[in-house]
């Protein structure tokens, strides 16, 4: 399954984020279609690409429409293609990826009925089914239903940004003056309070599920029992709006207000795309259109009988376990055990932490035991993602009724978790914890803690930096490097980072973190002009990067530089790479894999050969102008050898993968990494080399 890019097969330099980014999609619906994958996990593949698709169209999508409603071209800024010609390509290469992620579904659904799994439709209900879905429906759903007659108001609703719609077409009987028109229509919400995918009871050793969709489409006759019709239908629309955020200047407001405003905005924003059932009677489809007013700036896409396939993410086990990956306990790290006090072994060594290989329990420990011990004096974290029951969020709130002096940098923007953040910025000024809501300007994505604690009469900081948000339920499904530290000149400059936050107008300097906005760019520039230097001298030298994005202009020049020095450069890029590896006189001494698998790959690791004496770093930040320019984040040496030892080989086991790879090159297609040695597939090597360890 390859989608190409057309725009892509050219000379110039970059390849453009966006169509690099749908070609990362691609690769999570390649998972979809990977007969080695478990059925039910290939169908939560399928939820993954369409809940990246809708993000994409309310962020990305969004954002080259206002550029071309500006009129502006922003070639130089897009890789080399108008913004014009760049929504015309998103479009062309969407349709064609959601034709593909039909065509998937249906042998999925083969498969699933091979395993006497069935999902079935309105038309393919058996009498006992239907009385169940008749008492379903009076009980559970028909509360939760809202109904639009529109024949009846005067003004077409507001639809909710990526709610799922049927959209019902009734053709009136003869006489019948309940309304103007023979045609009427109306509209069914499905419903988010009620579950997706009904189980019906089990025949015949068949488990048999209907979707919600299909079930209302059932008791349509139920829903419009008091209206005389010849004929009714119900077609599934969806609408995706602009997510930007607006904030207003008005001073007189809390910041924590205007987020909360402006998030609740967001179902409002103006439509970027409309996704709609190509089976849709063309009359239905112009009406709707036209009263939305759908222009052809917008995304118009048909699609399948069902939207929202996100949806799929939560697709029931049905207790078939041989249908899913085999679950894995995550580790414990070497050395470090989860009774007694974490603080006093990480006084003695620094410890690495690789979730979800690793259990992320540690992460928690630390705070509760920083919340209770009496020598703990203060606490200091940024906050980007918390999970929706976040037990980091309640050890904050612990530590401060302990009477900890507890600072909490939350990051109000971040984007679609905004509401959640809310809530818990809420309960926790409640509490007494101090909170800092950022910088102007500037959104703060580091992932950082510092705890100070008194000994013999003297502060001792104990820190923790990761790749990754601290997030319970995250921690599960990503991969991500955290380090326990008790190095000083560490905890010193995490404090440095939050005394920033709160006097940004001084911009403090650093002997050993990297910090954006002020030192990143300029940091990595000199760290990759030192192996252009080595190579030159005869030394070692070489690149190896570990990260999610690969987006900016600049950086990607200085890579390309260093490649036409003959420095060797290794990139792994889960996601966007704007840079073309492999390319004569420009870039052929780099090469790139991506890896998509169980697990969403996301650590940053950074590492620089310097003429045999390797410089490592973890960060929050990609290698993009965000992350570099306009974020704060925290790159950090890692200074312990064995931890040292120990990001190289995990890099090298994903260098190795010859399973779950894909080969990125100039022409996008996503093929597999594909040799004669013997196969590896890196994430199940991973929690193997880590097993072995505990040995």
């Amino acid at each position: 399954m390859n989608v190409t890019i057309s725009s892509l097969k050219t000379h110039h330099k970059y390849i453009n984020r966006d169509l690099s980014w749908l070609q990362f999609n691609a690769r999570v619906l390649q998972e979809a279609e990977d007969p080695s994958v478990p059925v039910l996990e290939r169908l939560r593949f399928l939820g993954i690409f369409s809940n990246n698709l809708d993000e994409f169209f309310k962020v990305r999508y969004a954002t080259i429409k206002r550029i071309v409603e500006v009129g502006k071209g922003a070639r130089s800024e897009l890789g080399g293609i108008s913004a014009s010609e760049l929504l015309e390509e998103i479009t062309h290469t969407v349709i064609d990826q959601q034709q593909m992620s039909l065509d998937i579904l249906e042998k999925i659904q083969e498969e699933l009925r091979d395993e006497n799994i069935y999902i079935i439709n309105e038309t393919e209900i058996s009498p006992s089914q239907s009385k169940f879905i008749s008492e379903y429906f009076i009980r559970v759903v028909s509360p939760a239903l809202v109904t639009i007659m529109l024949s009846e108001v005067e003004e077409f609703p507001s639809l909710k940004d990526s709610a799922a719609y049927l959209a019902v077409r009734m053709v009136m009987q003869e006489g019948d003056d309940t309304f103007a028109s023979k045609i009427n229509y109306a509209l069914i919400e499905i419903p988010r309070v009620v579950n997706r995918f009904v189980v019906l009871p089990e025949e015949d050793g068949r488990k048999y599920i209907i979707i919600l969709d299909d079930l209302i489409r059932h008791c349509l006759r139920n829903i419009f029992s008091i209206f005389y019709y010849e004929s009714i239908s119900a077609h599934m629309i969806k609408i995706t709006r602009d997510a930007e955020l607006d904030i207003d200047s008005d001073l007189s407001r809390s910041f924590l207000e205007k987020i909360s405003q402006s998030v609740a905005k967001r179902s409002s924003g103006d439509p970027v795309r409309f996704v709609y059932d190509s089976t849709i009677e063309e009359d239905t489809l112009a009406f709707l259109m036209k009263k939305m007013g759908i222009d052809n700036m917008d995304s118009i896409i048909p699609g399948g009988r069902y939207h929202n396939r996100r949806d799929y993410m939560k697709f029931p086990s049905l207790g078939r376990k041989d249908l899913m990956y085999e679950v894995k306990e995550p580790l414990p790290i070497p050395g470090l055990s989860l009774q007694g006090s974490l603080l006093d072994k990480i006084a003695k060594k620094d410890y690495l932490l690789y979730a979800p290989y690793q259990t992320f329990s540690y992460v928690v420990k630390f705070l509760r035991e920083a919340a209770l011990d009496p020598k703990v004096q203060s606490i200091k974290m940024t906050i980007y993602r918390l999970a929706e029951v976040s037990h980091i969020a309640s050890s904050l709130i612990n530590a401060a009724k302990n009477g900890k002096q507890v600072t909490v940098q939350i990051e109000l923007r971040a984007r679609f978790d905004e509401a959640a953040n809310i809530s818990y910025a809420e309960q926790m000024q409640e509490e007494g914890v101090k909170l800092i809501f950022g910088v102007a300007g500037l959104k703060v994505h580091c992932k950082a803690c510092v705890v100070e604690r008194l000994e013999q009469g003297k502060l001792k900081r104990y820190s923790f930096i990761s790749t990754g948000n601290f997030n319970e339920s995250t921690a599960k499904i990503y991969t991500d490097y955290t380090l326990f530290t008790a190095n000083e000149k560490i905890g010193k400059e995490i404090n440095k980072v939050f005394n920033f936050f709160e006097v940004n107008y001084q911009v403090k300097k650093y002997r050993h973190l990297i910090v954006s906005p002020h030192y990143t760019r300029n940091a990595f520039y000199h760290l990759i002009d030192h192996e252009i230097e080595n190579h030159k001298k005869g030394l070692p030298s070489g690149i190896k990067l570990k990260l999610n994005s690969l987006s900016d202009f600049k950086m990607i020049d200085k890579l390309y530089h260093a490649s036409q020095a003959g420095v060797k450069i290794q990139l792994i890029v889960r996601g966007i790479c704007s840079l073309i590896p492999g390319i004569p006189g420009m870039s052929e001494n780099i090469e790139a894999i991506s890896i998509v698998d169980k697990f969403l790959e996301h650590p940053r690791l950074y590492i620089f050969e310097n003429g045999g004496h390797p410089k490592y770093f973890i960060s929050s930040a990609d290698f993009m102008t965000r992350n570099l320019d306009t974020r704060v984040e925290i790159t950090c040496p890692i200074y312990d050898e064995d931890i040292q030892k120990e990001l190289l080989e995990t890099f090298e086991i994903s260098w190795s993968d010859n399973v779950k790879a894909r080969i990125i090159t100039k022409d996008q297609d996503n093929a597999y990494l594909r040799n004669e040695l013997e196969e590896m597939r890196s994430q199940f090597a991973l929690y193997d080399y880590y097993k072995k360890k505990l040995n």
